[in-house]
C-alpha cells in the first residue's frame, strides 16, 4: 500500500478561486506562490522599467511592454505575473492576451524579501524550461541586474549597463543601471 501525496499540485485554473486580496498568486510547477503587496520602491523600480521598454518598443516594434498584475500561463501547472514582461507583436499587432502569442520576449522580476528564493530559483528554471528569451531579476539592495538566459546555466550579474539586442530590432535597448538604481534609490 503506497502513501498518499499530501501535498497540493496547484494549477492555474486553480487561482480563480483565491481571494481578491492584495496578494499575488501565482503557479509554478504545482507549486503555490503568494507575494504580498510590494513596496512603493519595488514599484518604482518596475515603472521606469517598463517606462523604459515602453519608449524603445514604440520606436522598434517588435513587441509591447506590460505590467502585472497580467496573467502568463505557459501550461496548467505554470502561471505566472511577471513584473513587467515584453510580448511580441502578434502579425504586427498587440496580441490581446498571452494565448494569442504564446511566448515571451522578456520577463523582469524586481526582488523583495518575500519573492528571492521563487525569482531565482523556480521562476529562473521555468522561464529557461519555455524558453523566455532573456529573464531580469533586478536587485535594488545589491543595485544589480542578474540576466539569465534559456543558454546560459548561470546568470550574467550586471552593475554599469543592461543591454538587450532582440530579433528583429534596429537598435539595442540600453540602460545606464547606475543611473536607474540612483534615481530609484537616491532621490
Amino acid at each position: 500500500m503506497s502513501m498518499p501525496d499530501l501535498e497540493r499540485r496547484w494549477r492555474a485554473e486553480d487561482l480563480r478561486g483565491l481571494p481578491t486580496d492584495g496578494n499575488r498568486y501565482e503557479v509554478v510547477d504545482g507549486e503555490l506562490l503568494v507575494t504580498p503587496a510590494p513596496s512603493w520602491r519595488h514599484q518604482e523600480a518596475v515603472g521606469s522599467m517598463y517606462a523604459l521598454l515602453r519608449e524603445y518598443l514604440a520606436r522598434q516594434r517588435i513587441g509591447t511592454a506590460l505590467v502585472a498584475p497580467a496573467d502568463v500561463v505557459f501550461s496548467p501547472a505554470r502561471a505566472v505575473q511577471p513584473d513587467v514582461f515584453v510580448v511580441p507583436l502578434n502579425d504586427g499587432r498587440r496580441a490581446e492576451c498571452f494565448a494569442d502569442v504564446g511566448r515571451l520576449l522578456v520577463a523582469i522580476e524586481v526582488l523583495s524579501a518575500t519573492s528571492a528564493r521563487a525569482d531565482r530559483v523556480a521562476k529562473r528554471m521555468m522561464y529557461r524550461d519555455v524558453g523566455v528569451g532573456e529573464y531580469w531579476i533586478v536587485d535594488l539592495d545589491a543595485r544589480t541586474v542578474e540576466r539569465s538566459t534559456p543558454h546560459e546555466a548561470r546568470p550574467e550579474i550586471l552593475v554599469e549597463q543592461l543591454g538587450w539586442s532582440p530579433e528583429g530590432a534596429d537598435d539595442p535597448f540600453r540602460v545606464d543601471l547606475t543611473a536607474y538604481f540612483a534615481a530609484i534609490l537616491d532621490s
